[in-house]
């Protein structure tokens, strides 16, 4: 939406009409969180899916016609009940859950392949008419693929090529594999091939297999490879098809190819960029010696580009301001694990989302009904107006850049007064034992008591190369703003939540449940560059 509203000035400005050759656009295309993106097509219309692992709904598919505008279009799901960790109980699914899904349209229906990156060890294959909709349901489970590519073949046969190089055979109604089916490795590293090698990503053209992968050799340069062969069991040759390092943030990565409807191509590829997450590339596609060769003619990643084809007006965005008005909770909110569903409500008070406490907790990382939404780059700022009244004495609640290291501003009720604090927390997980929380290093910055029972909170994000920044600052009218605090470091981990910062608004009980927190709004800016 702010793209193209940007491109219609310049259309203004210029005298000119609307069209692929007149709009622009930069990468990344999303500059925001939207990781191991794959996308399938029907008919002119795109249908993307990506990791959101342990945000609830989850598995969110987006879509666009252009490729460059995208607009959440659905969930796979509303919550998974395989553990309890699920539920913040007996340990957490910090950086695991959903993972690396597989979207394919075939014969009029949607299908999505995912396996939980944590027990139980098992796939899901989802399968809807209808994306936008979101009427999702579950076909089947079935044995674990890592980072997997479902792939429907010309005769009917159905697979899934994942982990490094290897293909398994499902039966064709995908209700689980094929006993008797393909099962097999269908290529060996080269010597070139020392560290990471993943992400699948498989398609068929003009009768050849082609199997897009990462590669991440030790010493060497992140890259997109591809393999190819004549059948779909090998052999299997290998080549180089995108080795960049795109506006100094780091070597280019892992994703997808995607044609249009007049056989054009495109590439279609995530890059790290740190405290905001992992960030959607798109690029040209160039066969050539009948490899898909990414980037221009330089086999580089453009800066920026035209929109590729007739551009699109996505009715909603994945990051959104939200007055809380409606009856239900827009497409761009996600909750950090499964949510207690008694434990909020936007009709108590008509026009807030009332947050309530119903499990004593010990701090932020095991609180239940914590709502997040996405940070963007380059700037961003978010406000939320709370209504703190309700409170009981040890309830924590406030606004967060939340990660496995995490800025704060947080309310604490303490007795019959209130303080507004901003400390820097890091949590530390046991990965080894269900992502338990071992504990969590709080560092209080600055305190001040709170006289008043509504409060406006802000965060200030700088997404900019070797920034990733966030700065906090309180409220009592909306318009006299007073920092609290000290800027912020937001980092990625791997090793904790694996995915980009986001902005998070909580409330949670340390002594008694049963208070509550009304949030009246949180609004959204951003300034793309």
């Amino acid at each position: 939406m702010r793209k193209i509203l940007i491109a219609l000035l310049i259309v203004v400005w210029s005298g000119g009409s609307i069209n692929a050759q007149q709009t622009p656009y930069t990468n990344p295309i999303i500059w925001a969180d939207v990781p191991d993106p794959d996308i399938t097509r029907a008919g002119d219309t795109f249908y993307l899916i990506s990791t959101t692992m342990h945000l609830m709904p989850g598995a969110p598919v987006m879509k666009s016609k252009d490729l460059v505008h995208w607009e959440i279009s659905s969930y796979v799901f509303d919550k998974l009940t395989d553990t309890p960790n699920y539920d913040l109980t007996d340990g957490t699914v910090y950086g695991r859950g959903q993972w690396a899904s597989s979207i394919r349209y075939h014969n009029g229906c949607f299908y999505v392949l995912f396996s939980p990156n944590d027990t139980p060890w098992m796939s899901y294959i989802y399968t809807t008419s209808n994306p936008d909709g979101g009427d999702w349901k579950l076909l089947a489970r079935t044995q674990h693929f890592h980072d997997a590519s479902l792939f429907f073949d010309d005769d009917g046969r159905v697979y899934v090529f994942h982990a490094n190089g290897s293909l398994r055979e499902l039966k064709s109604d995908l209700s689980d594999v094929k006993p008797d089916g393909v099962n097999m490795k269908i290529f060996e590293r080269d010597s070139t091939e020392t560290g990471l090698l993943e992400g699948s990503r498989a398609i068929k053209y003009k009768g050849k297999y082609y199997l897009l992968m990462i590669s991440s050799p030790k010493g060497g340069k992140r890259r997109q490879v591809c393999y190819r062969a004549d059948k779909i069991t090998g052999p299997y040759e290998k080549k180089v098809i995108l080795e960049d390092n795109f506006a100094g943030f780091g070597y280019v990565g892992q994703g997808c190819i995607i044609d249009d409807e007049n056989d054009n191509w495109f590439g279609f590829i995530f890059q790290d960029r740190f405290g905001v997450g992992r960030t959607p590339l798109l690029m040209p596609c160039r066969w050539e010696d009948g490899f898909p060769m990414l980037g221009d003619e330089n086999g580089h990643v453009p800066l920026s580009a035209t929109v590729p084809l007739k551009p699109y007006q996505p009715k909603n965005h994945y990051v959104e301001s939200d007055d809380f008005s409606a009856r239900t909770l827009k497409l761009c909110w996600q909750w950090n694990h499964n949510p207690l569903n008694d434990a909020w409500s936007l009709t108590e008070r008509p026009g807030f989302l009332r947050l309530k406490t119903n499990r004593v907790v010990d701090n932020l990382y095991a609180a239940p009904n914590t709502i997040t939404q996405r940070m963007e780059g380059a700037l961003c700022k978010g406000v939320v107006a709370l209504d703190v009244s309700k409170m009981k004495d040890g309830d924590v609640a406030g606004f967060a850049a939340f990660n496995g290291h995490s800025g704060v501003l947080a309310v604490k009720a303490e007795g019959k007064r209130k303080y507004l604090t901003m400390n820097t927390q890091i949590v530390n997980l046991d990965n080894e034992n269900g992502k338990k929380i071992v504990d969590v290093d709080v560092q209080q910055k600055q305190q001040t008591t709170l006289k008043k029972n509504k409060i406006y909170l802000r965060i200030n994000c700088d997404f900019n190369l070797h920034k990733d920044m966030a700065t906090f600052y309180y409220s009592h009218d909306n318009k006299q703003w007073t920092q609290l605090g000290e800027p912020f470091k937001m980092r990625f981990d791997y090793q904790k939540l694996f995915m980009g910062t986001k902005f998070a608004i909580f409330n949670y009980a340390t002594k008694t449940a049963g208070g509550y927190v009304d949030v009246d709004f949180f609004e959204y800016n951003f300034i793309f560059n």
